[in-house]
């Protein structure tokens, strides 16, 4: 706890005050970088699998397959993509692909990778694609609390992902610190979509809209918070999400892109069929003991899911999962995902201050409970991006603020 608080202390002293300054770029790690320029050795060619059918799906162990690599997008540095053990085992073996930054090494302010989007989309002015779902698809998510949706995004948006992921790895954000000082990824950061222009785009343009609002049946979905997690170290034991924002259960809808091939030992996510329907686990807490009075029904009811590139898994906030790591915390390869919360059409903004949900809110929105979450910090996705709010990001006034981190840390404390 004293090392969050140091850690948690320390971003505050970083904020400026204001949202966000302008972008500044600091010292690469020398280390980082000579790792990345040595693991780029040529890959042998991949065969794409046949793609299952888009709307099936299944909680079973599939073959392995991978998306086509395609070339990482230039950029002032270019993201270089990381070979799998087994292309080259005695580079990797044993040896994390990730170190952790050293304080002077982080950016601040935007960032902007400069990838150009997948199927000719123009940035803020394409209108977001579509993906149907069924009627099937939907209710299992209502019945068991999560669903598994298969080739969400095509390899296009898999590697623009990938690319976009990359560059902030080896160009990492301070809002990173404090993520990557808990040890529980090897670089984990809150909120990417405010800091790194791919992501909003990416929230802007793609599918991921539409896929909410039907899993929602709702006609409005809004980013509430986000994650980008890369490599878990250990993994996360059995755990509900409390970190979705200043939303409630009911408002929330819980979703995670997968970019990598879930190996086969470890990585996969696993779920507490219908756990979303407990009323034991007291709201503030995360970690959760299925053996506790009141999950009899549940405990033994696991669905594991070995998500593909380009999958997705939706889920609602409630139901207790878990995912487990390597057992000695090195990830020889790439396990990449961009999660978070989506908040449906209606939400009413809940001042979660003095919880344990308070990290997920950290920017002076200006909304007092029991507003209408209409605001840039939480932008609309679907129907339509809001024009005012992307311009609001884009100018660097949605972020966070001293005051509030201080105010909240608080809280906490």
């Amino acid at each position: 706890m004293a090392k969050f608080i140091v850690a948690a202390l320390m971003l505050a002293l970083a904020s400026n005050g204001a949202a966000f300054s302008p972008p500044q770029h600091c010292i690469k790690s020398a280390t980082f970088n000579s790792r990345l320029q040595q693991s780029t050795q040529a890959a042998p060619t991949e065969t794409k699998a046949p793609a299952p059918p888009q709307n099936s799906m299944s909680s079973v162990t599939l073959p392995a397959t991978d998306v086509p690599r395609l070339p990482v997008q230039d950029t002032q540095q270019p993201p270089q993509e990381l070979p799998t053990e087994s292309e080259s085992p005695n580079l990797l073996k044993r040896e994390k692909i990730i170190k952790e930054p050293a304080i002077w090494e982080y950016n601040f302010g935007l960032q902007n990778p400069s990838l150009t989007l997948p199927h000719g989309i123009t940035p803020r002015v394409t209108p977001p694609e579509t993906f149907q779902l069924t009627e099937s698809q939907i209710a299992t998510l209502e019945r068991d609390g999560v669903v598994h949706l298969k080739n969400v995004f095509d390899s296009e948006w898999v590697e623009y992902l990938r690319s976009a992921t990359n560059d902030q790895v080896a160009n990492p954000h301070f809002w990173a610190f404090a993520g990557t000082a808990s040890k529980l990824y090897d670089y984990i950061q809150r909120n990417i979509w405010q800091t790194n222009k791919a992501f909003a785009d990416f929230y802007y343009h793609s599918a991921l809209g539409h896929v909410l609002a039907q899993c929602g049946r709702t006609d409005e979905i809004r980013i509430s918070t986000d994650l980008l997690m890369v490599n878990p170290n250990k993994g996360f034991k059995w755990h509900q999400d409390n970190q979705n924002g200043p939303i409630t259960w009911n408002d929330g809808i819980r979703f995670w892109i997968t970019m990598d091939e879930t190996p086969a030992e470890y990585g996969a996510p696993v779920y507490l069929k219908g756990s979303h329907r407990n009323t034991v686990v007291d709201e503030q807490a995360v970690f959760v003991d299925i053996e506790m009075e009141g999950l009899e029904e549940y405990k033994d009811q696991w669905l594991e899911f070995r998500t593909m590139p380009g999958d997705m898994l939706v889920w609602h906030p409630k139901t207790i999962h878990k995912v487990d790591g390597p057992s000695d915390g090195i990830w020889t390869s790439y396990r990449r995902v961009l999660g978070g919360t989506a908040a449906k059409g209606g939400t009413l903004y809940t001042d979660k201050r003095g919880t344990g949900g308070v990290l997920s809110d950290l920017g002076r929105h200006g909304l007092e409970d029991g507003d209408i979450l209409s605001s840039p910090f939480f932008p609309r996705v679907f129907p339509r991006f809001d024009d005012q709010e992307a311009f609001a990001r884009d100018s660097g006034r949605v972020g966070r603020d001293f005051r509030d981190i201080v105010q909240k840390i608080g809280g906490l404390v």
